[in-house]
């Protein structure tokens, strides 16, 4: 009994959501509690691998984000390539109206960060942390809202989500690049030869993708160039379709799903939601980091997202899915607001302080837990999809009758 409920809850698809608000809610907990101490001791501990002196040495906390999150972003880009050969992003009309939601839902907030930490330079390193949206916890919300939801708000979800992360890569690339070291960047040419000629072969088996790819992730680490990117650039070159006609991609993003949803997100949601409450007030709230942060994420995605979205239907350049109206895009545009993963990513890039790192939680969980809680309201208020399926059969009734 037991293990049949624990495996309906693992196969429903907001079960990566709800671990991962488990293992934030556990790290809150514990960094608030007499256990802080082992905590940031934890998080803090030294790990060197090395070979005859050469190597990589880095905290616990760092080995989680440069480490363990490469494969999460090695997952990202599978599913990037599969949406971009043969899903959502292969048709660009398909892609046009989320696509342009997603612009939208990256300038806005940025832009409201950067207004509220105008002249601090120091502080506006942060203007893409509210940026970014969660897909876990944003699909997972509206999964909780079961069979009111139409097919086509999940499209349009899961759609701009993924443009959202490919836009949060670009900008980690872009922007939160360390002083590059040319030595280990040209290194990197010849793991990526290597991968571009297992492409080109169609090797069936994963685990030369997978070794060469460490090896990548080494020397594109070392150069400054941050590491996850070449998670991103090792599942671009995974075929989608080997020389026997099977599918190394679909394999791997099959393996690896689980390991990210159940273990590689919480733990990095362990190491990094910590907030500690000690002398900190609501007032705090009202500091330019946490404001901007939790101001971008709540009103700039709902202002960015619905407004481009608006702009491209009533220019006739798209048209709103079936089953979708604007109360609709208005809740889509809210949920697209709950950044946490991503945006305490982008966070611990771009400060290195306990105290930014501290009021970076701050923003990022005030903001997308609002963002989330009026998000799923406003599309409870929504025509549910029944409602749209008896509407849609009535029209075709009286179109036939006609």
């Amino acid at each position: 009994m037991v293990s049949r409920t624990l495996e309906r809850f693992f196969a429903h698809e907001a079960a990566g959501g709800v671990v991962l608000a488990l293992a934030a809610a556990l790290a809150m907990i514990v960094s608030n509690s007499s256990l802080s101490p082992i905590y940031h001791e934890f998080l803090n501990l030294p790990v060197a691998v090395t070979v005859d002196g050469e190597g990589v040495a880095k905290s616990m906390l760092l080995w989680i984000n440069d480490g363990l999150m490469a494969i999460f972003f090695l997952l990202v880009g599978l599913e990037l390539k599969r949406e971009m050969l043969e899903g959502r992003l292969r048709k660009p009309s398909a892609v046009a109206l989320p696509g342009v939601a997603a612009i939208g839902g990256v300038l806005v907030p940025a832009a409201i960060y950067a207004a509220i930490n105008w002249g601090n330079p120091v502080t506006i390193s942060g203007w893409a942390i509210p940026a970014a949206t969660d897909i876990a916890f944003a699909l997972g919300v509206l999964a909780l809202l079961g069979n009111r939801v139409h097919p086509s708000l999940k499209i349009f979800l899961l759609t701009l989500a993924i443009l959202d992360d490919l836009a949060a890569i670009l900008i980690i690339a872009a922007f939160y690049t360390a002083e590059l070291k040319m030595t280990y960047l040209q290194s990197a040419l010849v793991p990526l030869a290597v991968l571009a000629w297992l492409n080109w072969r169609g090797t069936h088996r994963i685990a030369p993708f997978l070794i060469v790819g460490a090896a990548l992730w080494f020397f594109v680490l070392k150069s400054g160039v941050h590491a996850t990117v070449a998670g991103v650039v090792t599942a671009f070159f995974i075929p989608l379709k080997d020389r026997w006609g099977k599918s190394p991609l679909h394999s791997l993003e099959h393996a690896l799903h689980p390991w990210s949803a159940f273990a590689i997100l919480p733990i990095f949601a362990f190491a990094n939601a910590g907030i500690s409450f000690t002398g900190m007030t609501f007032g705090s709230l009202m500091d330019p980091v946490p404001l901007g942060i939790a101001a971008g994420l709540f009103f700039g995605k709902q202002i960015g997202v619905f407004s481009f979205a608006w702009i491209m239907v009533k220019t006739g350049m798209a048209r709103l899915p079936d089953g979708m109206g604007w109360l609709h895009v208005h809740g889509l545009s809210l949920l697209a607001g709950i950044g946490f993963t991503m945006s305490l990513f982008i966070g611990g890039l771009s400060f290195s302080t306990p105290e930014l790192q501290n009021e970076v939680r701050l923003g990022v969980m005030f903001g997308s837990g609002v963002a989330g809680v009026i998000g799923a309201l406003v599309l409870l208020m929504a025509p549910s999809a029944q409602a749209g399926r008896k509407d849609e059969a009535e029209a075709e009734t009286a179109a036939a009758a006609e």
